[in-house]
């Protein structure tokens, strides 16, 4: 087994606990919303999740840890899909913001700041922000 194989199995790991993730905040209010499957749609294609993944996975999302990618901005583009699945049915629940902080800690944001980088992330994502604004947004408030 090469080394690229093992980084693409590591890589499509990630991949499948940040899907979990998304499908954990969609669930909450016990429904998935037709904004919200667009986006779980999306995620799954850009994640690389086929149809019996995304199947199993939807099931039981709470079986996939998070698994966070070792570079910064690339957690920092986690936190701004999993911040846009929460407005997806265009109501934030207060759950869906209770499990976005822990998943920020998964994420390696501290414990002491995760909520205030999601309430800057909710923040951003509510005014539209792109993902390169949200990733200088969230390096200044995460800085401090």
């Amino acid at each position: 087994m090469s080394i690229s194989d093992l980084y693409s199995r590591g890589k499509h790991k990630q991949e499948i606990g940040h899907f979990a993730s998304i499908i954990k905040i969609a669930k909450t209010d016990g429904i998935i919303s037709e904004g919200e499957q667009l986006l779980l749609d999306r995620a799954a294609k850009k994640l690389n999740i086929n149809e019996e993944e995304y199947s199993v996975i939807l099931k039981s999302p709470e079986k996939f840890p998070v698994n966070p990618p070792v570079s910064y901005d690339e957690r920092i583009e986690r936190l701004y899909l999993l911040t846009k699945m929460i407005f997806a049915d265009e109501d934030v629940a207060k759950e869906e913001v209770g499990i976005l902080r822990k998943i920020a800690v998964a994420l390696h944001f501290s414990a002491d700041n995760a909520e205030k980088v999601c309430d800057e992330a909710i923040h951003l994502v509510l005014n539209d922000n792109d993902l390169d604004d949200f990733t200088a947004a969230i390096k200044n408030v995460n800085a401090e």
